[in-house]
């Protein structure tokens, strides 16, 4: 997601905190995933003052911004806060953090571009202590819907990377031995006085790719764009009890307890 369409990141950031609101959690330890350039540690800083925050920075974001954005978050968290650039998670799928390092896993609009969620996932739960939680959000199918009659040749359309909806994201989360999983979903309408602007954010959401757009033409653009935000977060239940392979757990002897009778009068 590129820096014209920023301030949708940061509204569904919100909202996603707010849906943090009623959840109890012991966090110690917080992987942002992307941050954007640092502006979620604000919230992060006052939500969790004591907790070390890792935040995974896009490429371009100057060590100075992002020291103003830790400085103005919060300076108990200024020195305990890491951060790393986006482009190694994308580069490798691994997060440069050791298994059962984070108690919660904040992602904001990410999953759409990633060619594989499950791969997302696996890493989140890799990560994630016994009792942690994964808290996330993306854009579904249904997003861009009115781009799908546009017939234009300068307009080249695209799928997004992953085009799931919150019932393939509820059953990839219990396949990959997340528990209670809650989705969520909600429609946003994006109303556009001029085509110019609808075309510069469908770009931004990589919706589409403009080839060679004459001006006359935009006025067969949609001046709407619906968003389809899907949100959803799980939990890390008996992370070391149980391996699931073919749908099937297995449960390690030394991890089974004993019950032993009382001896008898």
């Amino acid at each position: 997601m590129t820096q014209p369409i920023r301030w949708l990141q940061d509204e569904i950031a919100d909202r996603m905190l707010q849906k943090l609101d009623i959840v109890k959690i012991d966090v110690k330890d917080v992987l942002i995933v992307p941050d954007f350039p640092g502006r979620h540690l604000t919230a992060f800083a006052k939500r969790y003052p004591n907790a070390n925050i890792c935040s995974l920075s896009e490429d371009g974001i100057s060590g100075f911004e992002m020291w103003r954005s830790k400085a103005l978050s919060n300076w108990r968290s200024l020195f305990r806060t890491n951060t790393e650039a986006f482009s190694s998670y994308q580069a490798t799928g691994k997060f440069d953090l050791p298994d059962n390092s984070v108690d919660l896993v904040f992602s904001d609009l990410l999953i759409q571009d990633l060619p594989d969620p499950k791969q997302f996932l696996q890493e989140c739960w890799r990560v994630l202590r016994e009792g942690g939680l994964i808290a996330f959000s993306y854009l579904g199918p249904d997003t861009g819907k009115e781009l799908r009659s546009v017939d234009l040749p300068g307009v080249k359309l695209k799928n997004l990377l992953s085009p799931w909806d919150m019932h393939d994201m509820g059953d990839a989360l219990l396949s990959e031995r997340f528990s209670d999983p809650v989705m969520d979903m909600e429609f946003l309408t994006l109303d556009y006085e001029k085509p110019e602007l609808l075309m510069v954010d469908i770009e931004a959401l990589k919706l589409s790719h403009f080839l060679a757009l004459e001006a006359p033409k935009l006025d067969v653009l949609p001046q709407k764009l619906t968003l389809e935000v899907v949100y959803g977060h799980a939990w890390v239940i008996g992370k070391h009890l149980a391996k699931a392979k073919d749908n099937v757990a297995y449960i390690d002897l030394n991890q089974i307890g004993r019950k032993t009778r009382p001896d008898s009068a």
